[in-house]
């Protein structure tokens, strides 16, 4: 558990600085109101984990640390939006398009109730 814990972290801090770099590099030349940093991001993150699940499961290795390190650490680290996507993807290849659909709806809407909420009882 101590090892998967350590995979999972040094994958995490591996994928939040490049999640600070692709910040900088995009705000380097990106200056509009439009989120793009976090929007590309987050699009990256998750054909990102999809070429990693899709590797993993190729070559038998979606049980191995390889997988806490890149999948739970590195994308973890760089955008959980990556995990909502391959989550989704994966109830929808299982033919449970209400509950995929059901969960985008609610992610979304109680995520920015949420932001909302957090900065109401904040202040």
């Amino acid at each position: 558990m101590i090892k998967t814990i350590i995979y999972i972290g040094l994958g995490g801090a591996i994928g939040s600085v490049f999640r600070y770099l692709t910040s900088v590099l995009v705000s380097k030349y990106w200056n509009q109101s439009f989120p793009l940093a976090t929007f590309l991001t987050n699009v990256l993150g998750c054909f990102i984990i999809g070429i990693i699940i899709g590797l993993l499961e190729k070559n038998n290795l979606a049980n191995g640390n390889l997988k806490w390190f890149l999948v739970t650490g590195f994308c973890g680290g760089y955008t959980t939006f990556s995990t909502f996507g391959i989550e989704n993807h994966s109830l929808l290849q299982s033919n449970q398009s209400l509950l995929a659909f059901s969960y985008i709806a609610l992610s979304v809407v109680l995520g920015i109730f949420a932001v909302w909420f957090g900065l109401f009882v904040s202040k």
